[in-house]
């Protein structure tokens, strides 16, 4: 059963006012389910992450080999009929890998459920921050950090941030590429792996009005 719960997120503006940000999201009320339908969600994500690009050519795929290398009889060695023989040196694989595509069927209002209530359970660990990031002339790691530092973020620790935002520009991505436990996404792009490995989650006013939107339409 799902219900529906909403959350007040506090916005410190420019000129240090406190606002409240009120977001609704559909929930289930059940933790066993919860964990159920984030693990479905998980596991589609997981599967369908999969490259699949292993390939091995079979010897019909293989080119030459067309000629008999020597006649049937009389010659003392083997019969052979293809240098191409999965038996040969540069030869056919036999059972080998094929390139396939790896897909999860999953409705998308469970999928929307799961991220959802992933957001709701880590609403403690989120903060609202600014549009500063985004609005950088130049691609700088160290003004990022200092910046983070000015709200409370420890960039220095092994704790996973995720930094949700509107979307992304050169500048932003070149400053925080170097930081490895700052993972940068957009607020259309919300998956379960990002929410669950996430330690704190930060999110900028307009990429909150994004999710209020597409999570309430």
């Amino acid at each position: 059963m799902t219900i529906k719960q909403k959350l007040t997120y506090l916005i410190e503006t420019k000129q240090n006012e406190i606002h409240e940000y009120p977001l609704s999201l559909n929930i289930i009320n059940d933790s066993k389910k919860q964990m159920y339908i984030i693990h479905k969600v998980l596991k589609k994500q997981l599967i369908e992450s999969r490259q699949g690009n292993a390939h091995t050519k079979t010897r019909s795929e293989i080119r030459g080999g067309g000629k008999k290398p020597w006649k049937q009889k009389g010659t003392g060695r083997a019969r052979a009929g293809s240098i191409r023989s999965p038996l040969w040196r540069g030869g056919g694989v036999t059972f080998g890998p094929k390139s396939k595509i790896y897909k999860s069927k999953i409705n998308k209002k469970e999928k929307r459920l799961a991220i959802q209530t992933l957001i709701y359970n880590k609403f403690t660990n989120t903060l609202i921050i600014n549009d500063f990031i985004q609005n950088s002339d130049k691609p700088s790691t160290k003004i990022i950090v200092k910046q983070l530092n000015n709200i409370g973020i420890n960039t220095d620790q092994n704790n996973k941030i995720l930094l949700i935002v509107e979307k992304k520009n050169t500048n932003m991505y070149l400053s925080i590429r170097n930081l490895n436990n700052i993972e940068l996404i957009t607020a259309n792009n919300i998956n379960i792996i990002s929410l669950l490995k996430a330690k704190k989650i930060l999110i900028t006013i307009n990429a909150l009005k994004i999710i209020n939107k597409t999570y309430n339409d």
